[in-house]
């Protein structure tokens, strides 16, 4: 078994939107990021990305993207979301299907990580739930619970989700993260504000210094954190301008290999090898 870390970037599908839902400028009016009453110039599509990771102890999946049902009923499986997020999901780039070109069935899948469970990243859960393991963040799995506004809970009907728990680490903007292996090689660390339980994933070979940042949503594109811009939806202002500001020192970092937004639409499918 090689010692190497491969990540697959890969996109599943588009997301259409107002371009205030990713770039929150001060300017913007209020709602704008809903789109309503707004001219369809303002409407643009942005990958969704999702990310394989062959690791020495198993296989990892960072989030799922969109489902099929988008290609032939997407209004009812996005439904009151549906006019603020509509997808776009060409044959072969479902989150299964990509599996099933690189070589892998769902049940192959140690560990599926859900950054957060946004519509755009938990839709294709159920196309995954032979995996061995799903987990989110603690304070994403109460707020899934609670909040019927930013979530649909139908995308993991008959999913086993589990939560993990956040440890007082000192890394990330609240200085919480989960180690999964314990070898610091893939860690998801809090980053909350766009979401309550928002989480990055840092990827790195045991014992190196070098790593890669998997931002999730934290800035929707890279020129988020290098031009200061937020999401234009936000749970906490404050705490996603605290996460922000973390990516940015991050990604600057002489470390840091590469740091990644999900809907950067200047990031090309890639494979990185550590």
């Amino acid at each position: 078994m090689t010692n190497d870390i491969k990540i697959h970037v890969l996109h599943t599908g588009e997301v259409i939107v107002d371009e205030a839902l990713p770039f929150g400028y001060e300017s913007n009016r209020p709602l704008a990021w809903t789109g309503l009453f707004r001219s369809k110039k303002h409407q643009i599509s942005i990958p969704v990305s999702v990310y394989l990771i062959e690791h020495p102890k198993g296989l990892i999946l960072i989030d799922t993207g969109w489902h099929t049902d988008n290609r032939t009923k997407q209004i009812r499986n996005l439904l009151f979301q549906y006019p603020v997020n509509k997808a776009d999901l060409p044959e072969g780039q479902a989150v299964h299907e990509q599996l099933k070109r690189l070589g892998y069935e769902p049940k192959d899948i140690d560990y599926v990580l859900m950054s957060h469970m946004h519509c755009d990243h938990a839709d294709g859960l159920r196309h995954v739930k032979d995996a061995k393991n799903i987990l989110l963040s603690e304070p994403e799995f109460k707020a899934i619970k609670k909040d019927k506004m930013h979530y649909l809970s139908h995308e993991w009907k008959g999913v086993t989700l589990k939560s993990f728990p956040l440890s007082h680490t000192g890394l990330g903007p609240k200085g919480y993260s989960f180690d999964l292996f314990g070898d610091q090689t893939v860690q998801m660390i809090w980053c909350p504000g766009h979401s309550k339980g928002l989480c990055a994933t840092m990827i790195k070979k045991e014992d190196e210094d070098k790593f890669v940042l998997l931002a999730a949503d934290v800035g929707y594109a890279n020129k988020s954190w290098e031009e200061n811009i937020l999401p234009g939806v936000l749970d906490n202002k404050e705490e996603a301008r605290a996460s922000l500001n973390w990516v940015k020192k991050k990604a600057a970092d002489g470390n840091c290999i590469e740091a990644l937004a999900n809907h950067d639409a200047n990031t090309k499918p890639h494979v990185i090898t550590l």
